[in-house]
C-alpha cells in the first residue's frame, strides 16, 4: 500500500471518499511502483528484527513487497495484508503470501506474529483500531512499528520543483509536497502514538529517526513521480508537462542530484497480556 511526491500520504484537505480513491490508485502501475519507490534503511529493519521476539513479521499494506523483501533479507518470515489485488500480485511473485483486506477488517484466523510493521501505509489505517488489531495478533513482547520516508531535495532544486508544481498544478496540494522537508510526517507519527495509547496493551511508544541519502538521475526521479497518490488521475498532457518541467529542473543541476531522506519510526512493545492476546475490538 503503500505524499505526493515520494510516499503515499494523502494530499491534505481530502474528504474520506477522495482519500480512499487516492489510496486505491497505487496499483494503477504496480510494476513502476515496485521499481521506482525508495527503499528503507537496512539498519532500521535490523533494529526492528533485533527487538522483536522472533522472525514472524506481518507487513500491513505490503503493496508490491518492497519492505517485505528487506525484512526477509534480514531473516524475517513475512506475510502481508493489502486492500489492492494489483499490488499484492507483485508481492506474491516475490514469494510472499498476501491476503486482500483492510487491516482493521482482516481476519487473522488465530495467527500470531512477532512484529507488525507498516511502511508508508499506516495513515490509511485508523490509528486506534489498527493498533488494537495489531495487539490482537502480536505475541507477548511483540512490536508494532510504523514508519514513513520523507525527503528534502537540495534547496535550489526544491524551489525549482515547487515552482514547476505551482505552474502546472496551481493551487494543488501536490505543490506543497514538492519539497516537504524532513518533518513532513511528524503529525502522522503523533497520530500513531495516540492510537497506540488509546488501544492499550502497549508500552510507551518510542520514536526512531534514521537519515540517509540517495542519488537520483533525471530518469529515476521522473520514473517515480507518476506513482504518487492521485497522479494517475491527471490528464496525460498535464502529467507530461509536469514531468518535462521537473526534468528541466534536474538538467539545470547536471542531470542528477542527492536526495536527503529521513525515515521516522514509531514503535511500541506489546506488554501486560501474559500468554493471551487482548480481544479483538
Amino acid at each position: 500500500m503503500p505524499s505526493a511526491p515520494q510516499g503515499s500520504q494523502p494530499p491534505p484537505d481530502l474528504d474520506d471518499e477522495r482519500a480512499r480513491e487516492v489510496a486505491q490508485s497505487f496499483g494503477t502501475d504496480a510494476e513502476r511502483y515496485d521499481r521506482a519507490r525508495p527503499r528503507y534503511p537496512d539498519v532500521m529493519v535490523q533494529h526492528i528484527m533485533d527487538v522483536s521476539p522472533g522472525p514472524d513479521v506481518l507487513d500491513v499494506g505490503i503493496g508490491t513487497g518492497i519492505l517485505a523483501r528487506q525484512f526477509a533479507a534480514h531473516g524475517g518470515r513475512v506475510s502481508g495484508v493489502d486492500p489492492d489485488e494489483r499490488m499484492a500480485g507483485v508481492a506474491r511473485r516475490h514469494g510472499f503470501e498476501v491476503e486482500i483486506a483492510r487491516f482493521e477488517e482482516w481476519d487473522p484466523a488465530g495467527r500470531r506474529f512477532d512484529a507488525v510493521v507498516a511502511g508508508q501505509a499506516w495513515h490509511w489505517v485508523d490509528a486506534a483500531a489498527g493498533a488494537s488489531k495489531a495487539a490482537e495478533v502480536l505475541r507477548p513482547d511483540g512490536r508494532l512499528a510504523v514508519f514513513w520516508n520523507t525527503f528534502e531535495p537540495p534547496p535550489a532544486l526544491g524551489r525549482a520543483f515547487t515552482e514547476v508544481y505551482e505552474r502546472v498544478l496551481p493551487g494543488s496540494p501536490f505543490a506543497r509536497a514538492a519539497a516537504p522537508g524532513l518533518d513532513a510526517y511528524d503529525a502522522l507519527g503523533d497520530r500513531a502514538v495516540e492510537g497506540m495509547r488509546e488501544a492499550g496493551g502497549f508500552g510507551e511508544p518510542e520514536r526512531w529517526h534514521f537519515e540517509w541519502e540517495h542519488t537520483y538521475t533525471r530518469e529515476s526521479w521522473l520514473d517515480q513521480v507518476p506513482t504518487n497518490g492521485g497522479m494517475h488521475q491527471l490528464p496525460a498532457g498535464t502529467l507530461a508537462e509536469l514531468l518535462d518541467g521537473l526534468g528541466l529542473a534536474i538538467d539545470a543541476v547536471g542531470g542528477r542530484f542527492m536526495m536527503h531522506y529521513a525515515t521516522k519510526v514509531v514503535i511500541a512493545e506489546l506488554e501486560g497480556y501474559g500468554e493471551t492476546a487482548p480481544p479483538a475490538p
